[in-house]
C-alpha cells in the first residue's frame, strides 16, 4: 500500500512530462552516435564517451560491455534516463544486429514512441525493415532522422519515396535540406520558416537560426550558393506541392512518419530533433492488458512489467537488475508489489535509476518511467508487476531459437560455468537444454549466430570461465507431450534426432529438418510436438 497519497491530477502532470522512446536502426546508420550526441547536448554526459563526472575512458556510453566496445557494435538494449528542458526523458538505445532482434523487441514494447536512423546514402535498409514492423505492430509513433547529410548520399526525394514504398507510411519532412555530400549547406524548417547552416569546422554546427522570409528569401543564396539554393527550391517546391504535410494526428496513429536531417557525427540536426521529441511525441499512454483492457498512466495505484534482465553491470557486487516499465501510479523504494506470474509479494528495497551501467538511487517513478530493481531471482522478463490493484500485461514472446550449439567447458570451473550459463538464461539471451542420454554439456539455442560469440565472451570476462561452442545439426526445437516420457517409446527417430530436457525438466526433440518432425509427428500420433511449452 502507497502510504503517502497523490492525487490523479498531480499525478497527471507528471506524467505528462515524460517521453520514452527507442532508437531503431540497421548496423553502421550511425545509431549510437546519434544517441552519444543527444546526450552530450542535452547536458548528460560532457564529453563524447565519458558520463559527467566519470573518469573511465572514452567510450559510447550505451555500449558498455566489453565485446561492444571491442567490436563497436551494440549487443544489448540500455536505458539511458536524463533531463531536458523539463522533461524527463528515457531514451533506450537498441543493437541493431539482427542477431540481437529480441532484446530490441522487448525495448520497443516497453517504449512509447521511436526515432528510426536511416544512411543518407543507403536509405531503408533490411534490419530496418524489420524493425519497423515491429514498431507498425504496436502502433508506435515514429520520427525518421535522416543521418550522414554531410557524406555523399542519395537524393532527399529518393529517400521520401523510399521510406513510403518501402515501409507503407506516409513521410512528411519537419525539416528539408539544401545539398547533400560536400554541398551541405544546413537545413530548412519548413514551419519556422528559419534557416540553420552548417559549417564544416570543430563541432560542426553554428547554433544561430537565420531568420528568412521563405525560401525565396534571397539570404539562403548568400550562405549556400547559387546552384545549391537552385536545387534546393526546386525539390522543397516539389515536396510542398506533391508530398505531404505533417499532421500530428496522424504521426500519433502511426500513419505518417516526421522526417529529419541532419549528422550526428558533426552534431548537427539535433536541436530540431530533441525539440519534436519533447513537443510532438507522445507522453505515455494507456497500456492494454492480457484480457484486452486499458491501464490509464494516470491510475494511482502502481503498475508495471519487467521487460530485460541484465547481470554484472556493477562489477564489484555482481548483482543482477530486472528493468521495469512502469505503467501506471508511482513506484515507491520500499514499496510492496506482488509479482502476479509467482502470485508473490516483492519489497522495492533497491530501485535505480539506469545510464548505462551507471545507476543512483530512485526513490520514486512514475508511469513512463525505467527502473532498475536489483533482482534476487524471483523477477523474470515478461514478469506483470502490481500493487492495490491486480492487473495482468500480455506476455512477451519468445523468439524461437534458429542456431543451436554444444557448449562445452575447457576448464574445470563448473560451478562457475552453471551460474554463468543460468544467469544468461535469465535474460534472455539464450535457451539452454541438457542431454536427455549421457553428457554433461547443454545445448544452447540463439536467434543469431553472433550469439555464440557472446555466450564464450561473457563467460570469459564475467565469470572467469573458459568454454567453446561447437554448432549442433539442429533446425527446430520442440517440446513433446502426450507420452510417458520414456524417449524409447517415440518412433520415427534416428540418431540426428537429439532429444534433452529443459531447464524445467520438460522433454524435447531437436530435429535437424522440418522433414524430420514431420516425419516424427506422423509416426507418433497420439503425441504432440509444439514451438512453445505448455503454460
Amino acid at each position: 500500500m502507497i502510504t503517502d497519497s497523490i492525487t490523479r491530477r498531480d499525478l497527471a502532470v507528471q506524467v505528462s512530462k515524460r517521453r520514452t522512446f527507442a532508437i531503431i536502426s540497421h548496423p553502421d546508420a550511425g545509431k549510437s552516435t546519434l544517441t552519444e550526441k543527444i546526450l552530450l547536448y542535452a547536458g548528460a554526459i560532457e564529453l563524447a564517451g565519458a558520463v559527467r563526472g566519470s573518469k573511465s575512458q572514452r567510450h559510447v556510453v550505451s555500449d558498455w560491455m566489453e565485446m561492444e566496445r571491442q567490436r563497436g557494435i551494440s549487443l544489448t538494449s540500455t536505458a539511458l534516463e536524463f533531463d531536458l528542458n523539463g522533461f524527463r526523458i528515457s531514451l533506450l538505445d537498441t543493437p541493431g544486429h539482427q542477431d540481437f532482434s529480441e532484446d530490441t523487441y522487448r525495448a520497443l514494447v516497453a517504449a512509447d514512441s521511436v526515432v528510426m536512423v536511416i544512411d543518407a546514402a543507403k536509405g531503408i535498409e533490411a534490419q530496418t525493415r524489420k524493425l519497423y514492423e515491429v514498431c507498425r505492430r504496436h502502433r508506435l509513433p515514429i520520427l525518421t532522422f535522416v543521418n550522414k547529410l554531410d557524406q555523399p548520399g542519395r537524393d532527399p526525394l529518393e529517400l521520401m519515396d523510399e521510406i513510403e514504398t518501402t515501409l507503407g507510411i506516409a513521410a512528411a519532412p519537419l525539416n528539408w535540406p539544401m545539398g547533400t555530400g560536400p554541398d551541405f549547406g544546413g537545413v530548412f524548417d519548413i514551419e519556422a520558416q528559419t534557416v540553420r547552416m552548417y559549417e564544416r569546422a570543430y563541432k560542426g554546427e553554428r547554433r544561430a537560426l537565420v531568420e528568412v522570409a521563405g525560401v525565396e528569401d534571397p539570404q539562403i543564396e548568400e550562405f549556400a550558393g547559387e546552384r545549391v539554393t537552385r536545387e534546393f527550391r526546386e525539390s522543397i517546391g516539389i515536396i510542398q506541392s506533391a508530398g505531404h504535410t505533417f499532421d500530428h494526428a496522424e504521426y500519433l496513429a502511426g500513419r505518417q512518419t516526421g522526417v529529419l536531417f541532419g549528422s550526428a557525427l558533426s552534431n548537427f540536426g539535433l536541436e530540431p530533433l530533441l525539440d519534436a521529441l519533447t513537443s510532438l511525441a507522445p507522453s505515455p499512454r494507456p497500456r492494454p492488458t492480457a484480457d484486452g483492457g486499458l491501464v490509464e498512466p494516470e491510475a494511482t495505484t502502481f503498475s508495471g512489467f519487467v521487460f530485460k534482465i541484465q547481470a554484472n553491470m556493477d562489477r564489484r557486487h555482481r548483482d543482477r537488475v530486472a528493468f521495469v516499465r512502469v505503467c501506471s501510479g508511482r513506484l515507491l523504494k520500499d514499496m510492496v508489489m506482488t509479482n502476479a506470474r509467482l502470485g508473490q509479494e516483492i519489497r522495492a528495497t533497491r530501485t535505480y535509476r539506469m545510464f548505462g551501467r551507471d545507476r543512483v538511487t530512485s526513490p520514486e517513478a512514475v508511469a513512463g518511467d525505467i527502473v532498475g530493481l536489483v533482482n534476487p531471482g524471483r523477477l523474470g522478463i515478461g514478469d506483470t508487476l502490481w500493487a492495490d490493484q491486480p492487473v495482468q500485461f500480455a506476455a512477451m514472446p519468445r523468439f524461437p531459437p534458429e542456431h543451436f550449439g554444444r557448449l562445452r567447458l575447457t576448464d574445470s570451473r563448473h560451478k562457475q560455468f552453471d551460474d554463468g550459463v543460468l544467469q544468461l538464461e535469465e535474460e534472455g539471451l539464450i535457451q539452454v537444454f541438457f542431454p536427455a542420454r549421457g553428457g554433461r554439456d547443454p545445448i544452447v539455442g540463439v536467434v543469431g549466430v553472433l550469439q555464440f560469440d557472446v555466450i564464450a565472451s561473457r563467460l570469459k570476462s564475467e565469470y572467469n570461465v573458459s568454454a567453446r561452442v561447437e554448432p549442433v545439426n539442429a533446425h527446430a526445437v520442440v517440446w513433446v507431450s502426450g507420452h510417458t516420457g520414456d524417449p524409447d517409446q517415440l518412433k520415427g527417430l534416428d540418431y540426428t534426432c537429439l532429444q534433452a530436457l529443459d531447464r524445467d525438466g520438460r522433454p524435447v526433440i531437436l530435429f535437424p529438418s522440418a522433414w524430420a518432425r514431420q516425419y516424427a509427428q506422423k509416426e507418433n500420433p497420439g503425441v504432440t510436438l509444439a514451438d512453445e511449452p505448455r503454460a
